[in-house]
């Protein structure tokens, strides 16, 4: 784990951050994804930094990796209660960046988060 100092928000920031933690976690956030169908989501990830980051998130516990034992395997990412949980910010953080940044969302927005909606921001997506 990266050095944190004492501070939860440094803590928070360390395990989301990653070129492609927040695009995975927002993905994530629409219900289970298998392994090919998430990288087929980020356009010009890697194979290697993907499973990289993903074991990240998974070590972090914010998404859990499922293997069905058939041939050839299936791995399946899903986030964990904590992962769920971390959606609400993350939609806050969407809303920030668009007003005061000038950064408008590209992305599908969770139900009742997109006007920014504080009491909706922790609303889970439909999956």
């Amino acid at each position: 784990m990266k050095p944190h100092f004492g501070c939860p928000v440094q803590a928070t920031v360390n395990a989301i951050s990653g070129k492609w933690k927040v695009l995975a976690i927002w993905h994530l956030g629409f219900g289970p994804k298998g392994y090919a169908q998430l990288r087929g989501l980020l356009p010009g990830v890697s194979e290697k930094v993907l499973t990289a980051q993903l074991r990240q998130l998974k070590a972090d516990g914010i998404v859990h990796r499922e293997v069905t034992p058939v041939s050839p395997p299936q791995v399946t990412y899903s986030l964990t209660a904590a992962g769920e949980e971390l959606l609400g910010p993350m939609s806050a953080l969407c809303a920030w960046g668009t007003r005061h940044l000038g950064v408008p969302p590209n992305l599908p927005r969770y139900p009742g988060v997109a006007t920014g909606n504080p009491s909706a921001a922790g609303a889970r997506p439909p999956g």
